[in-house]
């Protein structure tokens, strides 16, 4: 069965959008929902297959000048309707099956990456002697470039990884020594006594190449801008060490869990005593009263 039914409302300038199969079908970021209908507009993007693939509508005017008359499509037998699907069948199943081939080598596809972007700036830091703070055989620690906090470091592996997903089973032994080395960092502290620390990933990072957070819970830093980055440190969007190398050891990968993004947009809590702020000016005021040193 195909993932998503299509039909085009040409007149009216959108799309109808319904999800006919089970992988979660998306407009921008809102969810579909089998069964369901949507309409999609020109500028946004249709997510399908757990938004492996990405599609956009265009609209194009005619330019034939023949306005008397407006022509029906064809209609479609069975049998065509067989055939394209098969055929969309086939497709979607190749294009699954080398993204798949993709994530188990661990590398980035040139269509989603381009050498020299941001997201790939993690890549020229970790080579970066004046970011380096330890390395060994394995692993390389860098000071994070923008730190939300007083102490915040990033644990990197050598190994080519791009992301949570791309981790697999034999990943294990290299990410409990990649939590050794934080936990390393930690005690060489100086403020280590009176501090609280956190290590753990994002769901979701907006770099490539896994890197495990280490960082202090005073979230003392002007780079600490906004809800964002507030809600990806104290949230479920930051997911434990411990967690993913047990997730890795039971399921063999790493599972997030769908609507994690939402997390980012959750309101501002204190992550000591959960007390709701309205900003982050007043966040950071409210902080100092659990961290006044």
């Amino acid at each position: 069965m195909l993932p998503v039914e299509l039909q085009a409302e040409c007149n009216k300038g959108y799309v109808k959008v319904k999800q006919l199969g089970l992988n979660p079908t998306f407009i921008d970021s809102v969810v579909v929902g089998k069964g369901n209908e949507v309409k999609m507009k020109p500028g946004q993007l249709l997510h399908i297959v757990n938004k492996l693939y990405q599609y956009t509508v265009q609209f194009k005017e005619d330019t034939s000048g023949d306005r008397t008359v407006t022509k029906r499509p064809r209609q479609l037998t069975s049998e065509d309707r067989e055939g394209h699907r098969e055929a969309l069948s086939m497709k979607a199943a190749k294009q699954t099956e080398e993204a798949s081939a993709t994530v188990r080598q661990g590398e980035a596809t040139k269509s989603s990456e381009s050498v020299g972007h941001w997201s790939q700036g993690l890549k020229a830091s970790m080579h970066d002697p004046n970011m380096q703070v330890y390395k060994d055989d394995k692993v390389v620690v860098i000071k994070d470039k923008y730190p939300k906090a007083r102490y915040h470091w990033l644990v990197l592996p050598w190994q080519s990884i791009s992301s949570l997903k791309a981790l697999r089973e034999e990943h294990c032994d290299l990410l409990k020594h990649m939590q050794q080395v934080a936990d390393q960092m930690v005690q060489q502290c100086p403020d280590a006594k009176w501090l609280r620390f956190r290590m753990g990933y994002h769901a979701i990072p907006s770099m490539s190449h896994v890197h495990l957070h280490v960082i202090s819970q005073d979230f003392d830093s002007p780079c600490l801008k906004n809800k964002k980055h507030w809600n990806s440190f104290t949230t479920d969007y930051f997911i434990e060490s411990h967690d993913v190398i047990q997730m890795l050891e039971t399921n063999g990968r790493v599972s997030i869990k769908e609507g994690t993004s939402e997390l980012l947009k959750l309101p501002l809590r204190c992550h000591m005593c959960h007390r709701e702020l309205p900003t982050i000016p007043a966040l950071k005021e409210h902080l100092k009263s659990h961290f006044p040193c």
